[in-house]
């Protein structure tokens, strides 16, 4: 079978601050663990993402922290990807649309992509009204103003959130004008802000919304029998043309970003609105990729204009209309580009620490559980493993740290890491670290070898369908099973009276253990590169995770009698609840 061709994409993060569990739910965990699914099988595949270094956030948290923005943005770009690395979350590359290296590819491929969409006349030059805080002397682009939403639900009822900013509500998903905030606040000075003219380049979104609405449409049966887009994805957008698209500026006053590629006096001193640049990271990340591995930054196009390769966006829940709506729309104006296969948005993880209410993830307030400091105590499959048994998939969903301790210690060290050490163990003891004959399979015996094939099948299924919380469970309940099995034929007693019949037994479970190691490895890969050594499996010389340990049709294939083994270790440490997270930070 030909192999498939994937360009798989993270959001990319802002570069002015720490990742939390929220995000990591959201757009990069469950992106990771597809992308090694998709190498297991053997797929072409490339997993782009970088941070987002332009436009007002970076330049209000560089004014907060009292330093120039450019050390801002390299400063949390560096944290940021070792956060990453720390979970395993392994990208092909790492960039940022402002850092050295990566800026004068980004800032060419996105002033061409705006100038070619500028010529093909999908721009209106505007000018109108907008917020002007007055003691700054400066425009108030999107995060520099906040007030009320005066949006309205998708229930109806009036939205109200008083902490929109001037670019998104985060409440509500929907996109702010700021001229219509309730009360709206200059977030430099705290002063209300004036109307002043500017002038703007708007693009004619309102033109997009009949392809918009098919293509979106297409997405719920995919004729080609490609998995459908979430309900929750294709309700909102849909919605969202359902009111209609403003047309939308994609200029902004600012000094920080990148330059406005016109010759027009008015262009002078603006540059490209961040989210219009910022989804051309993942074009020009894939290009420095080209340029760095194949000799010629323009191979990007045997994966951004290639009508086989397969685009596929993890996002959070408030990037949504912007992956949904403003980006194919560009894509659709530009021309040359193929759209999404797929946007696959998580909603918002909420946190809740012992003794405490359900809450809001906030930065400000400190009710984060912060990577880093993570990964300070712990092993980060844990971690996968409980925000894939949560992931909010379907509805908003929250970090339970109670909850968190009792996954690794009931399920990941209990259920899973006992059976594999047990096993293990146990040919390490009486079959001289081997696997012992296979000797005659009951109907017990075949039923497990039966649940392997329904796992690996049921698995793979899920994963096509980016049900990655379904597919995780199915293979923890082979864990389940393969307990039970060792259970019910209790080995320690077969050996005493039948040594084949023992043999047979733990036969099975080698088995069992080796599926598990090649149906783990997506989700908790520092864990499948243990087992892997333990059944002294070929690994990568320097052991990275990055490489599947094992192939994934590997899943139902035996390992044949004799085969020596390697040394066991304990899979998963206990955890204490006395010792984390004590005081909710």
């Amino acid at each position: 079978m030909a192999k498939r061709q994937f360009l798989v994409t993270s959001a990319l993060p802002y570069s002015n601050g720490r990742l939390h569990v929220g995000h990591i739910t959201g757009a990069y965990l469950p992106a990771d663990t597809y992308v090694r699914y998709l190498r297991a099988r053997g797929e072409d595949v490339r997993f782009i993402c970088g941070s987002d270094d332009n436009g007002v956030a970076s330049l209000i948290s560089a004014r907060k922290e009292g330093r120039s923005v450019e050390e801002l943005t390299a400063h949390y770009n560096a944290r940021q990807a070792a956060d990453f690395k720390g979970l395993g979350i392994e990208f092909d590359v790492y960039g940022g649309t402002h850092q050295p290296g990566f800026v004068e590819l980004h800032n060419q491929i996105s002033q061409g992509f705006f100038k070619q969409t500028f010529d093909k006349g999908y721009f209106v030059k505007k000018t109108t009204e907008q917020l002007y805080d007055e003691q700054a002397g400066q425009f108030l682009p999107d995060r520099y103003v906040k007030g009320t939403c005066y949006h309205r639900k998708a229930d109806g009822t009036p939205c109200e959130y008083p902490e929109a900013y001037g670019d998104q509500c985060e409440q509500c998903g929907n996109s702010i004008d700021p001229m219509l905030l309730k009360d709206p606040v200059s977030t430099i000075t705290g002063t209300r802000p004036v109307p002043r003219k500017t002038t703007h380049w708007y693009m004619q979104l309102p033109k997009f919304e009949k392809p918009l609405r098919e293509w979106l449409e297409s997405k719920r049966e995919p004729k080609d029998g490609s998995p459908p887009w979430r309900d929750t994805v294709l309700n909102f957008a849909l919605g969202q043309i359902k009111q209609g698209l403003p047309e939308r500026a994609m200029t902004r006053d600012l000094h920080w970003g990148v330059p406005v590629p016109l010759d027009d006096p008015d262009a002078q001193g603006k540059v490209l609105y961040v989210w219009f640049d910022a989804p051309i990271g993942y074009v020009s990340f894939t290009a420095k990729w080209c340029e760095e591995h194949e000799g010629d930054w323009r191979a990007y196009e045997r994966w951004w204009k290639n009508p086989d390769c397969k685009i596929v966006h993890f996002i959070g829940e408030d990037n949504t209309v912007f992956h949904a709506l403003t980006w194919p729309a560009m894509l659709m104006a530009e021309g040359s580009y193929q759209l999404p296969w797929q946007v696959v948005a998580n909603s918002f993880l909420n946190i809740k620490f012992p003794g405490q209410e359900e809450q809001k993830i906030s930065k400000s307030r400190g009710t984060a559980i912060w990577i880093e400091e993570y990964l300070k105590m712990f092993e980060p499959d844990p971690l996968r493993y409980y925000l894939t048994s949560i992931a909010p998939e379907r509805q908003r969903t929250a970090f339970d740290v109670d909850a968190f301790i009792e996954a690794n210690n009931a399920i990941l060290s209990n259920t899973l890491g006992n059976f594999v050490n047990r096993t293990l163990t146990f040919a390490q003891k009486y079959f001289d670290n081997r696997v012992p004959e296979a000797g005659t399979r009951g109907p017990g015996e075949q039923q497990q070898l039966a649940n392997i094939r329904e796992a690996a099948a049921r698995t793979t299924e899920l994963l096509e369908a980016f049900r990655f919380k379904d597919a995780m469970e199915a293979v923890i309940n082979l864990a389940r099973q393969a307990n039970g099995y060792f259970s019910e034929k209790a080995p320690w007693a077969q050996r005493k009276t039948d040594m084949a019949a023992c043999g047979t037994t733990i036969n099975v479970c080698i088995q069992m253990v080796k599926a598990l190691t090649v149906l783990i490895a997506p989700f908790m890969p520092s864990s499948a590169l243990k087992c892997a050594r333990m059944l002294n499996l070929p690994v990568s010389p320097s052991g990275q995770l990055a490489l599947p340990p094992i192939a994934w049709d590997e899943a139902t294939v035996e390992l044949p009698a004799g085969h020596a083994l390697g040394e066991p270790v304990i899979l998963f440490q206990k955890l204490d609840p006395g010792q984390i997270f004590a005081d909710g930070k």
